[in-house]
């Protein structure tokens, strides 16, 4: 099934917002260039922390957004540092033993003059590292023996794999989020692996689902099997969730979804509109694949913040604890507002509009003029047509025969019933 034209119809409200979308991720969508300056960044970095004597034996290992697929070219890099099978710490690493080897991590970096801006975080609820390479302007994030984040990584990009229209999605979502100043959780919004569950919670809840409740995919609480993790370990992880995943795709019986990303895109607008009144009462649970009740689990009570999107790995830890009580508004707001204009066909059907209210400046600026000549030529035809039409109805009679004729959309030519 071609869902990118499945609303491309003349008469079809939603063709040119589904046109929009497909530029937009043609501009944001990255180049096997930016994949390489990645894997770049990965490999000097790791060259430099292995040069030194307090980070000898330690291995630099992407996650995040870079290994599930979902990054754009923009996209920040996430890199894992582990030192679990050295003989310095042990597989579960002291915070105290995380902060030290990041202030040693810095130190190697400011001497090898590898990056700039550098921001050390000890007090967050997982230490991290942030700077900006000077190979390619990259923003990396450095966190130390995060296992769990590698693996939800991959997960994600199993993940991926059933429905092309999710990692589309996703980066929608995300360029929307950053256009509306939501993609923040140090400004108290929502953070990128927030908004990813939000779209898997709208692809398992839409008619018919195109995602399962994540159960079906892993059963268990993956944190617990990844304390300690060793290879073994990851390869039995990754043996049940493809296996489950395969499943899932060869359901012969199971109704296919046929929604465009345009028709799906402004779900999610609906969707979520009513973000901010139902946060106080549920959970969005992707691992049930539905709104859950919070009084309904004691632990879900206990880390009840403003918005409770539950990590379905980590269970049952809060995915959107950042997000803060005021943000909840402006995060409501944004989808309300996004609901209302994407439910006027006169937002949908209009360039400027759509890229207005979906994208920040500088993309815009740059999808403002990118209009395919041959869709211009079509349009323009099929205008030509209709003034014929309308020409030709002034100054003649037509039978019922005529009143019949159609617009067949792919050549000029009409036909008659």
């Amino acid at each position: 099934m071609d869902y990118y034209h499945a609303s491309s119809s003349f008469n079809d409200p939603h063709r040119v917002l589904e046109r929009c979308l497909r530029d937009i991720l043609n501009l944001i969508k990255p180049l096997e260039t930016d994949r390489l300056q990645r894997l770049n960044v990965i490999e000097e970095l790791e060259s430099i922390l292995r040069s030194q004597t307090s980070l000898k034996g330690a291995l630099v290992k992407p996650f995040g957004s870079f290994v599930s697929n979902l990054y754009s070219k923009t996209g920040d890099l996430d890199i894992s540092v582990d030192f679990s099978d050295s003989s310095y710490i042990s597989a579960s690493t002291p915070r105290w033993r995380q902060q030290d080897f990041l202030r040693n991590i810095t130190r190697a970096l400011l001497t090898a003059g590898f990056a700039r801006n550098y921001e050390l975080i000890t007090n967050a609820r997982v230490p991290i590292l942030i700077f900006q390479s000077n190979y390619q302007n990259i923003s990396c994030d450095i966190s130390i023996d995060n296992h769990i984040g590698q693996i939800k990584s991959k997960i994600l990009l199993w993940i991926s794999d059933i429905d092309r229209r999710f990692r589309d999605m996703v980066l929608l979502i995300k360029e929307w989020a950053k256009a509306e100043n939501i993609n923040d959780p140090k400004q108290g919004t929502l953070n990128s692996y927030s908004l990813c569950l939000l779209v898997i919670f709208h692809f398992q809840t839409c008619s018919p689902p195109i995602l399962p409740p994540l159960k079906e995919i892993y059963n268990r609480n993956i944190a617990d099997a990844v304390t300690g993790m060793t290879a073994v370990t990851e390869r039995r992880i990754e043996d049940i969730c493809l296996a489950n995943i395969a499943s899932f795709k060869s359901q012969i019986s199971r109704s296919k979804n046929q929604s465009s990303l345009s028709q799906l895109l402004i779900a999610f607008f609906d969707k979520f509109s009513s973000i901010g009144s139902i946060s106080s009462k549920y959970v969005i649970c992707t691992y049930t694949g539905q709104m859950e009740n919070m009084r309904g689990n004691i632990d879900w009570l206990l880390k009840s913040r403003a918005l409770f999107i539950e990590d379905p790995f980590e269970q049952p830890d809060n995915a959107a604890r950042a997000v803060g009580y005021l943000e909840l508004n402006k995060i409501s707001r944004a989808f309300r507002e996004a609901h209302r204009k994407f439910s006027s066909e006169a937002v949908c059907s209009d360039r400027a509009s759509v890229l207005a209210n979906l994208v920040r400046p500088h993309i815009r600026s740059q999808l403002a003029e990118a209009i395919d000549p041959d869709d211009e030529t079509i349009e323009a035809r099929f205008q030509n047509a209709l003034r014929v039409d309308r020409s030709r109805s002034n100054t003649s009679t037509f039978s019922s025969k005529d009143k019949g004729r159609m617009w067949t959309g792919g050549t000029s030519r009409f036909t008659f019933d």
